[in-house]
């Protein structure tokens, strides 16, 4: 079972502690990055943690920004120990719930071009590529630009 909750101040070291483990050697945000996104929820932020039983660790965290047209998924991490298991796939759900409610017509994202997991996971939810940034990484690597079309109603 996954249990899909708002991200809380309270969370934040759990939450660093699995940004810099996910992203190690690519780029992790700092604990100030994480802190002012945090400061925008709920205003046109939204940012949600899983844990794998109710008041348990972390697992995984997301971030959604919302604007007029579109919603930008900011971050989406999950322990490694945890992968293969429906936690992104559970939290991008209720991203992309998020979006419908606040009528959003389009969530889009950036993905490493060589993130073959994540590509297939944004795959399976029905995220399709719209554009390329090239060499978008600090490392040099390409970064693709998915959609995915919100329902309306």
């Amino acid at each position: 079972m996954i249990v899909v909750d708002p991200l809380h101040w309270w969370d934040l070291p759990q939450v660093l502690a699995l940004e810099q483990q996910a992203f190690a050697g690519t780029d992790p945000w700092s604990a100030e990055q994480l802190w002012a996104e945090l400061a925008g929820v709920p205003q046109r932020r939204y940012y949600l943690v899983a844990r794998s039983e109710p008041d348990g660790p972390v697992v995984g965290y997301a971030g959604l920004a919302l604007g007029p047209d579109v919603a930008d998924v900011m971050t989406v991490a999950v322990r490694p120990t945890a992968r293969r298991r429906g936690v992104g796939t559970a939290m991008l759900a209720e991203l992309i719930e998020q979006a419908q409610r606040a009528g959003v017509p389009d969530v889009l994202l950036e993905v490493r071009a060589d993130n073959d997991a994540a590509l297939a996971l944004y795959g399976r939810i029905g995220f399709s590529r719209v554009g390329l940034r090239r060499r978008y990484y600090r490392d040099g690597v390409d970064g693709l630009v998915l959609r995915r079309r919100v329902r309306r109603g």
